[in-house]
């Protein structure tokens, strides 16, 4: 069994690898003009390109004014001409365990936030009373203005926006507003 050792293999090797110049250039005249292409040659087809020269590539739509990726999630919600500042806040999730879960590890819950059943967002704000708290709540969103503080705030789970309850403590001058959380396959998860 003969294997690259071979005489007659390495001489066709390297007839293969070796470079001659006349060869070189008869095989360019030979070419088409599509492989003697340099990378300045590439640009877009003409079929592409429209009438004012820019390419396909810098817009789908010539009549948008600005694209979606553009618009920065949840600005409309934002409001810039409103200069009141926005509150210091503190999200902590939370789990209903009983002696059970602490002791004997019966209900399978552990200490991870995919076992956590409700959402308590604490917002501080020095100065505000109760009367001047506005709090609206959606699935996905918690918008909390007074006429000291404005947050708009994108909460990091789905949550039960109506089951939800608030409480403000006068003494820290801190609301606290318990958040039931919405997440798919959790009556699966936490049975």
């Amino acid at each position: 069994m003969e294997g690259l050792s071979s005489f007659h293999n390495l001489q066709a090797l390297s007839a293969l690898l070796s470079t001659q110049g006349d060869d070189d250039e008869d095989d360019c005249k030979n070419m088409k003009s599509s492989a003697l292409m340099s990378p300045g040659d590439i640009h877009a087809p003409p079929s592409v390109a429209n009438k004012t020269g820019t390419t396909a590539y810098a817009k789908a739509d010539s009549k948008a004014i600005w694209c979606e990726e553009e618009v920065i999630e949840g600005s409309q919600f934002d409001d810039l001409t409103d200069t009141r500042p926005q509150p210091e806040y503190d999200i902590v999730l939370k789990q209903s365990v009983g002696t059970e879960d602490i002791f004997l590890g019966m209900s399978g819950k552990d200490p991870s936030s995919m076992c956590c059943d409700s959402m308590l967002v604490k917002i501080k704000m020095p100065g505000t009373k109760a009367s001047d708290v506005v709090l609206d709540v959606k699935d996905k969103f918690l918008d909390l203005r007074t006429p000291n503080y404005k947050l708009g705030l994108h909460l990091p789970h789905p949550v039960h926006s109506q089951e939800g309850k608030a409480h403000f403590y006068s003494e820290r001058q801190e609301l606290e507003v318990t958040l039931p959380m919405n997440r798919l396959m959790d009556q699966i998860n936490l049975q």
